[in-house]
């Protein structure tokens, strides 16, 4: 797209000086966007020619602005070509600095990138949790990684970024690093508000992404059944650990709570709802959203098991939850134990939760939504879509109305024949 610079002079009344006389600005306009500058000279406001843009007349005062005004508007044409001959992006900031005479240090990616990281990784557990700032440093990474790959540099001017760069690097994440559909989206709309951040700071004019499109795709989520989740509970395991993994793997189940907010749950997230019963009051940690989730009693009977357990008592928690990482590796045995063939990870009790244990079992979805602190009742949606047996037990009211509907129909032809 070639970009469109213009120019106007005009007198700014609203800078007028204390003898009362008026400032002249210059406006550059840059495919839309303003800079103002003062041409450091001034007139009264009854000698601009608001139409011509200059001093009225031809007297001595009158060629000496209106001469200067002409420099200007060369200075600003030469600067136009200048950065056209460089083949230089042309935007406010770089303009502005090439006709001030500052230093025209490209702006380089990998420092906003950085700078970007930093800015999440001091507001860990404030506004961002741990897994946003590593999400955003594995996308510097690869980021890095591509550019090596493809251009053999270790860093861009932001300016060189074009739609090519982000089909290559989309490229890039599906062949080298073999990524899945969801996974290279996740990474490029973490660039993406990189780029965004340099157009809100006028660093580039043009968006890289604008005619980009991508689709995530709606993956299958893996829950467990009924008598999947009763071979678990029924499973005599002979080693503490696993049974305490079991449990609390379980409470997942029965909560729909992810890993870090079990986590992070103390005694005094249990408290009385509205019906009287207890509760489980919590935020989101992923999403700041609350939920509130009534207790039921396998859910009581765990709490019970471990509230005089020494972790608990040590650290103000509600379970003596180990690390995601070692958790998800024992669930894998427990799932060979009880001979369940789906590759079991601490995230699906959460699916559980939302499909077998209430979805299924005619718990509106609206409730369902609110517990798991979904702020969008489309997320859980996607649960209800995954439910096959739903599905049958709402065709079989269908049908029985239906059948109320044939039968009367066969009773009122047989009267007629």
């Amino acid at each position: 797209m070639k970009t469109k610079v213009s120019t106007l002079f005009y007198a700014k009344k609203a800078k007028a000086a204390a003898n009362g006389l008026i400032p002249i600005y210059m406006r550059i306009t840059i495919n839309g966007k303003r800079i103002e500058l003062s041409t450091n000279r001034f007139i009264e406001i009854s000698k601009w020619s608001t139409e011509a843009g200059k001093m009225k007349g031809t007297s001595e005062e009158a060629r000496s602005i209106n001469n200067h005004l002409d420099l200007l508007k060369n200075q600003i044409r030469d600067a136009e070509m200048e950065l056209i001959y460089k083949k230089i992006t042309i935007t406010t900031e770089i303009f502005k600095s090439k006709l001030l005479g500052v230093d025209e240090r490209a702006r380089m990616l990998v420092p906003i990138f950085q700078d970007h990281n930093n800015k999440i990784k001091e507001l860990v557990g404030k506004e961002y949790a741990p897994g946003t700032l590593e999400r955003y440093t594995t996308s510097l990474k690869h980021t890095i990684e591509f550019m090596q790959w493809k251009y053999n540099i270790s860093d861009i001017d932001i300016t060189k970024i074009d739609h090519a760069f982000i089909t290559d690097y989309e490229f890039w994440l599906r062949s080298v690093r073999n990524c899945a559909n969801n996974t290279a989206v996740k990474y490029l709309k973490n660039f993406n508000k990189i780029i965004k951040l340099c157009l809100a700071n006028d660093w580039i004019d043009k968006n890289p992404f604008a005619n980009y499109k991508s689709k995530v795709k709606d993956v299958e989520r893996v829950y467990l059944t009924e008598a999947e989740i009763q071979s678990i509970i029924e499973k005599d395991f002979k080693t503490e650990r696993l049974s305490l993994v079991r449990d609390i793997f379980l409470f997942s189940c029965f909560t729909g709570l992810a890993y870090i907010d079990v986590k992070n749950l103390t005694k005094s997230h249990i408290s009385f709802g509205i019906d009287g019963e207890k509760w489980i009051f919590t935020h989101r940690q992923k999403t700041e959203s609350a939920s509130k989730i009534p207790i039921l009693p396998v859910t009581q009977m765990i709490i019970d098991k471990y509230k005089n357990h020494p972790q608990c008592n040590n650290e103000d928690k509600l379970l003596p939850i180990l690390s995601n990482q070692k958790m998800n590796a024992y669930l894998k045995e427990i799932a060979g134990v009880c001979e369940i063939e789906k590759e079991l990870t601490f995230h699906i009790a959460r699916h559980t939760f939302a499909t077998t244990v209430t979805l299924t079992n005619g718990v509106p979805i609206e409730s369902v939504s609110k517990m798991l602190g979904h702020k969008n009742l489309r997320t859980t949606q996607h649960y209800a879509k995954v439910l096959d047996r739903k599905v049958s037990d709402d065709m079989k009211i269908l049908k029985d109305k239906f059948s109320i509907l044939d039968n009367n129909i066969l009773k009122k032809s047989s009267v007629t024949s």
